[in-house]
């Protein structure tokens, strides 16, 4: 394990920069009370009502789903011809695990989802209480007409969907097409085969009017929230122990994330190398211009792996930047991870990495180097990262937070005051 030993910042540094004891209280507060009447972080021990009717896989027309009804979603189910699906607040709809399974809103149509905090949306799967796992059925879709960062200013969605239903892409990035609110996604995130893998929530070309907020991906079989170029803003967004990225932006995504959280488990991974946010500058398959790379500024985020002394050697960084992407965090705590941030080799210089990442105002604990990058020297990485507070030795999850392994609600509260740990300079 490294020790990181810095100097702590002089007092005419930190009258300089008084947001970084002004907004201690704020940061180490219980600020996650949003959280509570609409999530469920057991929900294999949950007992849903049975079925007692089935969502038609084609939806051409306006269509209402109450909460009087437990409904089966089975197969590929499209909203199609500029129809809006609505769903009532408390409407709980099951989720065949033997095909795969999926709801796509296709471009034009639209997604009302208007839960309550007292009575959320719900997407689960078809299995009973203790034999769900991640992965039992697909996720939701939806596809609107904002812009991509690609040459050909359209795609098609990601899986084996009907090719009429699957285009996204265009100019306008000012669209309305989804309103979904106080809704969990769980067990979601179906892998087809090595080349085909479905995310809990994929967001293709969304455009800045779509409302998505207090949202909950628990148990993905693959990422939790996927962001496929458009300007959608988001906020109260959970991804809780997913086996891929929880957070993966692409395709010259351009918005902000306000208070969102990542819990990761270290023994729960893809081969492929699994991260709590992942953002690709452009898909390097598609192609791309250096003028709408993605651009993410995320404000208030817990992003947390549930390591201990026993097993942190089995994670990885934080965040992967690729491809010249653009990212800048504030105000957030980053705890459990191998790193804060990843860079691959797009980025040639320190430059580079100045222009397009900053983390401020925040505090980490993670158990190697804090910026993992090519460059020489490695050192002069490491300034990208000044301005916030760190933990000079690795702190397990249970020392740092107050109640992180609760199952009926984790509290990510810091144990000690931010103002006991190490300045970075």
């Amino acid at each position: 394990m490294t020790v990181m030993k810095l100097a702590i910042l002089p007092l005419t540094i930190l009258i300089l920069f008084p947001c970084l004891l002004l907004s201690q209280n704020t940061m180490d507060d219980d600020t996650m009370k949003w959280m509570k009447g609409w999530t469920n972080f057991d929900p294999n021990h949950e007992v849903y009502p049975r079925a007692d009717e089935d969502i038609p896989i084609i939806i051409d027309q306006d269509t209402y789903l109450t909460n009087n009804k437990t409904y089966l979603l089975s197969g590929n189910t499209y909203v199609v011809n500029g129809a809006t699906l609505t769903i009532q607040e408390g409407t709980i709809i099951r989720c065949d695990t033997q095909t795969p399974t999926n709801l796509v809103i296709s471009k034009g149509a639209k997604l009302i989802a208007r839960g309550l905090k007292g009575q959320p949306i719900v997407f689960t799967s078809s299995k009973s209480p203790k034999a769900r796992k991640s992965g039992d059925w697909g996720g939701i879709i939806i596809i609107g007409s904002g812009s991509i960062n690609s040459p050909s200013e359209a795609g098609i969605i990601e899986g084996d969907f009907l090719p009429q239903y699957s285009l996204y892409g265009g100019k306008n990035d000012k669209e309305m097409t989804a309103i979904m609110t106080y809704t969990r996604i769980e067990y979601a995130g179906k892998k087809i085969n090595q080349s085909i893998e479905l995310n809990g929530l994929s967001l293709y070309a969304l455009g800045k009017e779509s409302i998505l907020n207090n949202i909950m991906i628990s148990h993905s079989g693959d990422d939790s929230f996927e962001f496929f170029g458009g300007t959608v803003d988001m906020n109260n967004l959970i991804s809780y122990k997913t086996k891929d990225d929880d957070y993966d932006f692409t395709l010259g995504y351009r918005g902000e994330l306000y208070n969102i959280v990542a819990v990761r488990h270290p023994y729960i991974s893809d081969i492929s190398g699994s991260y709590a946010i992942e953002i690709d500058g452009f898909d390097k398959k598609l192609g791309g211009t250096l003028q709408s790379l993605s651009s993410v500024k995320i404000t208030d985020a817990t992003i947390i792996n549930l390591s201990d002394r026993t097993n942190y050697q089995h994670t990885s960084a934080a965040i992967s930047s690729k491809n010249l992407a653009q990212l800048d965090i504030t105000n957030s705590k980053i705890s459990g991870f191998a790193n804060v941030v990843k860079f691959d080799d797009s980025y040639t210089s320190f430059t580079d990495l100045k222009k397009s990442f900053s983390l401020e105002n925040s505090i980490f604990n993670v158990h190697d180097v804090n910026v993992l990058v090519s460059l020489e020297p490695e050192s002069e990485a490491q300034t990208l990262l000044q301005y916030n507070m760190f933990t000079t030795h690795f702190k397990s999850v249970k020392d740092f937070f107050e109640a992180p392994l609760d199952t009926k609600m984790p509290k990510f509260t810091l144990k000690q005051a931010r103002d006991t740990y190490t300045v970075m300079q």
